[in-house]
């Protein structure tokens, strides 16, 4: 089986978007989420994780009715997904150890409790990355997942706007002779997010978190919104990634300061509307003894 990962990482992933609207708030219209106070754009990590699963959905394709992993494996099957029905998913944990589910309680025997909470991260990527509450009607547990990520914050304030549409057709027969339906389009013209994450090494060994894992995770992250267009989200693309690695299991240095040897600075004097208006600097002297920087422009997808 493919071993945990032993050292620990903290990574700035910088993406933007391009008269779209990167993530709605529900409770606002769907309008482009925002800090009222300062006006910067918000995009949460909720919206990040679900397309890194997105992603690795589509890269490993991996169908829940697919055998299980074996003994010494890995599974990528994702546990949130739309309309998942998650007893079901949880059942699946007791019915390859031949246990029988107790109402919302774990099995009685810890041994059973560790085989069924196992068995989820060893075969839900989501689970052993991400981590999740499986405290449902059938009871698979807690995970914490090694893999979190922070609200991604715009690097100016954003503007969110709104456009009518119009629809040519018509719902039903009645409303033929009718005027034609009008909409809003919510967008934000132009908008850095700059996004701080982590990995841990110590949680990464409690859910089984690999290597191979961590890679597709980098890979997921460089590659997510290729796949993930929509006429709502416009131009979403992913710019950088810079990854702080530690030579231990713990960390040589804390996170907040290896954060802050990264800057985006604007360089024009108007308002930003691409990625060139933008200069991202590294003070690369500032980083400690016993940690080293990755930057990426892109990964290449794995298949």
């Amino acid at each position: 089986m493919s071993a945990p990962i032993s050292n620990r990482y903290d990574f700035v992933f910088y993406f933007d978007v391009e008269n779209g609207n990167p993530n709605g708030d529900p409770d606002a219209g769907n309008m482009p989420r925002i800090d009222p106070e300062t006006g910067i754009g918000i995009v949460s990590d909720v919206c990040l994780k679900r397309k890194v699963r997105n992603y690795v959905d589509l890269v490993k394709g991996e169908p829940i009715d697919a055998p299980a992993a074996t003994e010494g494996e890995l599974g990528y099957k994702i546990y949130i997904q739309d309309k998942t029905v998650l007893n079901e998913r949880n059942k699946l944990a007791y019915i390859h150890n031949d246990i029988k589910p107790v109402s919302k309680k774990l099995p009685a025997k810890v041994e059973e409790q560790r085989k069924v909470t196992q068995f989820m991260c060893d075969n839900f990527y989501d689970i052993r990355a991400f981590g999740a509450v499986m405290t449902t009607d059938i009871n698979c547990g807690q995970v914490r997942g090694p893999v979190q990520m922070c609200f991604s914050q715009s690097e100016d304030p954003v503007v969110p706007q709104e456009m009518s549409i119009t629809r040519m057709a018509v719902t039903n027969e009645k409303d033929r002779d009718k005027e034609r339906t009008m909409g809003r389009k919510s967008f934000v013209p132009y908008g850095l997010y700059r996004c701080e994450g982590f990995v841990s090494a110590s949680l990464a060994e409690k859910t089984g978190f690999s290597d191979a894992d961590l890679q597709l995770f980098w890979e997921a992250l460089m590659n997510m919104f290729e796949n993930d267009r929509s006429a709502a989200r416009g131009l979403m693309t992913s710019r950088k990634l810079y990854i702080f690695k530690h030579e231990s299991k713990l960390g040589n240095a804390p996170a907040h300061m290896l954060f802050d040897t990264i800057e985006a600075h604007k360089k024009c004097a108007g308002p930003a509307r691409k990625f060139s208006d933008y200069s991202i600097e590294v003070e690369k002297e500032a980083i400690p003894a016993g940690v080293e920087l990755q930057e990426f422009d892109w990964i290449k997808p794995s298949v």
